[in-house]
């Protein structure tokens, strides 16, 4: 029996016999009797097991220190402690006793060390907390999309496209890079796909074609960047939301964005409501609070001329001074979402700094580009309407230097049935950070790729 099961339907197992098997988190032994802190992992809260000397093995289950594992049977009752039920146990059986080395103990350990145990820090209530919040936003993702009518699509991992352009893909081969090193040459057309090949960065370009055949479409799966930096928002491997939407603009794309977004958090709030005080409590205190003003605040939309101008009249010392053109740094994201008082769509970026695919502007400055700023964490969402004129894309992938022969399959969608269309990117890890409060992009994923990182 499971206890996200006794604790569903505890007023009717009350005084009833229950079987469970689980670990113990924490061990309270006495002389002639004992109580374990108990889990078996199906729900966030631990039930705790009494137990006395009536035990044929009292003895040896009194020495069990924290992390073994233990089949108890027994009667669950009312508790006279701060839990509301608990197990009198009748007999327990010892499945695998831990040793003293063992490295969870019940105390608090930092977040640097559980991240050197990285394979242990699950059995933690932090991480117990956290990586239950990620799986159900995950879900809330799938059902978002699932709900209103969205394809799922599985973007290739291996390819050939470089979406971003920032030359900073992990390299595919099975050449013998002994021989390669020795002869000072590499012939890709005898590497297994016969030509350059790396891990992806994005699943947006290959999510673009099946979108002008379903109309809306998303991928969430892994990408990988390889870009030396070891920030705490920065990882070689991480996941990626990317929808594409056809016969849809920027102004649509907008409302999805925030639509989407807090459908995630409603549905993270509902269903994790034990995870997120524990978060609440001992990870950033307010996070409960925060999350609701998201759900229920509107978001402002803000041309990125107008945010420059607001930056420039503000009388603010930035270490980056804003410029028209140019990007826009963290401290000027945070003073934009402090100025407006929420989250913030900024649009209309300048072109020489986004990418190629993106819908060019009448202006002749500008791309149908936005990011969605949100207070704390700064971008949290990029999308664009994409550029559907085929000569357009084509001129504008020429002057950036682009091969338009390797993207053929790319460019011809503006030749075969072309329309609107547009698309966003949320990185999953950033999303799992605001829902949590963990400020290290290392603590919402399971095992982290970083530079010289890649253990377990």
């Amino acid at each position: 029996m499971e206890i996200k099961y006794i604790f569903d339907n505890a007023k009717d197992l009350e005084n009833k016999k229950v079987i469970l098997n689980g670990w113990i988190r924490n061990h309270r032994p006495q002389k002639e009797f004992g109580f374990i802190d108990f889990s078996d992992g199906t729900c966030f809260k631990h039930l705790q097991i009494v137990y006395d000397n009536t035990l044929s093995n009292f003895l040896d289950v009194s020495k069990l220190l924290v992390g073994s594992s233990i089949s108890v049977e027994g009667t669950l009752v009312k508790s006279s402690g701060n839990q509301e039920y608990e197990v009198k146990a009748k007999s327990i059986a010892i499945l695998d006793s831990c040793p003293d080395d063992y490295p969870i103990q019940a105390k608090r350990h930092t977040k640097e060390f559980l991240r050197e145990n990285a394979y242990l820090r699950p059995r933690t209530n932090m991480f117990q907390a956290v990586f239950r919040v990620r799986s159900l936003a995950a879900q809330g993702i799938h059902k978002y999309f699932g709900d209103n009518g969205y394809i799922y699509f599985n973007a290739p991992i291996i390819t050939a496209s470089d979406c971003e352009g920032a030359g900073e893909m992990f390299q595919v081969t099975t050449l013998d890079l002994d021989k390669v090193a020795k002869s000072g040459k590499v012939d890709y057309s005898k590497d297994f796909f016969g030509k350059l090949t790396g891990l992806t960065v994005s699943g947006q370009l290959e999510a673009e074609t099946y979108a002008l055949a379903f109309s809306k479409v998303y991928t969430f799966g892994p990408t990988f960047r390889a870009e030396n930096s070891n920030t705490k928002t920065h990882m070689a491997e991480f996941w990626m939301i990317e929808p594409e939407i056809a016969f849809c603009d920027l102004f649509g794309l907008m409302d999805i964005e925030e639509e989407m977004l807090k459908y995630v958090i409603k549905y993270v709030l509902d269903n994790a409501k034990d995870e997120i005080e524990f978060l609440d409590k001992f990870v950033e205190n307010g996070l409960k609070a925060k999350l609701e003003k998201v759900v229920n605040s509107k978001f402002v939309r803000v041309t990125h001329e107008e945010v420059i101008k607001i930056l420039k009249e503000s009388n603010e010392k930035f270490e980056f001074t804003p410029e028209y053109g140019e990007d826009i740094a963290k401290e000027h994201e945070k003073y934009i979402t402090e100025h407006f008082g929420g989250p913030v769509f900024i649009y209309n970026w300048p072109k020489d700094i986004k990418a190629f695919y993106m819908k060019q502007n009448d202006d002749g400055k500008t791309v149908g580009a936005v990011d969605l700023e949100l207070p704390g964490v700064g971008e949290l969402i990029g999308g664009s309407q994409r550029e559907e004129n085929y000569d357009k894309l084509v001129n504008r992938m020429k002057e950036l230097g682009m091969n338009v022969d390797d993207m053929y399959w790319y460019v011809n969608l503006r030749k075969y049935g072309s329309s609107i269309h547009s698309g966003f990117g949320l990185g999953f890890e950033r999303l799992v950070m605001y829902l949590t409060g963990m400020e290290n992009i290392r603590d919402v994923i399971p095992y982290y790729r970083t530079p010289g990182n890649c253990e377990f």
